[in-house]
């Protein structure tokens, strides 16, 4: 299958950002983010947050919110360098460097394949707060940007998607970070090309690959 990279469409993405809920109270000397277990360990700065999609799931790129129509990829990783880890409560900052996709198709008619999703722009600013809040933003002025290049009825055709930032929720219960109906907006690209585009992917467990052994990251 065609090797796809996905932004945080991401981010997301985005390329995309990576933190849990927090499932117990933090303690005075807790930091944001914690490794092991709820109020474990500290995250290190410089640490290397990586997750790939949640066993069983897809991400979708999806023509209207909730739709079934548009793009789904099988495979997916996200992957983010911790700038900052605080003690809780508070915010963690990440940035986000990669998110790549693999097996992607599309139902969308007249769409014979996807060719490649290519996040622009990367890294993205991640902010990751203890009530287990995360968004993604791009630097001051530009936004997140995703260009898909597709396979169609008239020919190879680009299309180049943005989004002012985006949104996920994270979970201490499965070590989960859930994009849901994010939006795109298309700027450029064939009139065979959607208008929007809507990123849902959950991914799971979210773990410090900087650690041995990768153990899962809670937020406190």
């Amino acid at each position: 299958m065609r090797r796809c990279a996905l932004s945080a469409l991401v981010a997301t993405a985005a390329s995309t950002a990576l933190a849990i809920l927090p499932a117990t109270a933090a303690s005075a000397d807790t930091a944001v983010l914690t490794y092991g277990s709820a109020a474990g360990n500290a995250v290190s700065v410089g640490d290397v947050l990586t997750a790939s999609l949640a066993s069983g799931t897809n991400a979708t790129l999806a023509t209207s919110s909730n739709g079934t129509s548009g793009i789904t990829c099988t495979e997916s990783t996200l992957s983010a360098t911790v700038t900052a880890n605080p003690a809780a409560p508070g915010t963690a900052t990440e940035s986000a460097t990669s998110q790549t996709f693999n097996g992607c198709t599309s139902n969308v008619f007249g769409v014979f394949g996807v060719q490649r999703i290519t996040v622009d722009g990367l890294p993205y600013n991640t902010a990751a707060s203890s009530d287990g809040t995360v968004t993604v933003t791009a630097a001051p002025g530009s936004a997140i940007q995703t260009t898909v290049a597709l396979s169609t009825l008239l020919g190879s055709i680009t299309c180049v998607y943005q989004a002012p930032s985006l949104s996920a929720v994270s979970s201490n219960s499965d070590n989960s970070l859930t994009f849901t109906n994010q939006k795109f907006t298309k700027v450029s690209g064939s009139a065979l090309c959607t208008a929007n585009g809507y990123f849902t992917a959950t991914y799971a467990p979210v773990v410090d690959s900087s650690i041995s052994g990768s153990p899962a990251v809670y937020t406190n």
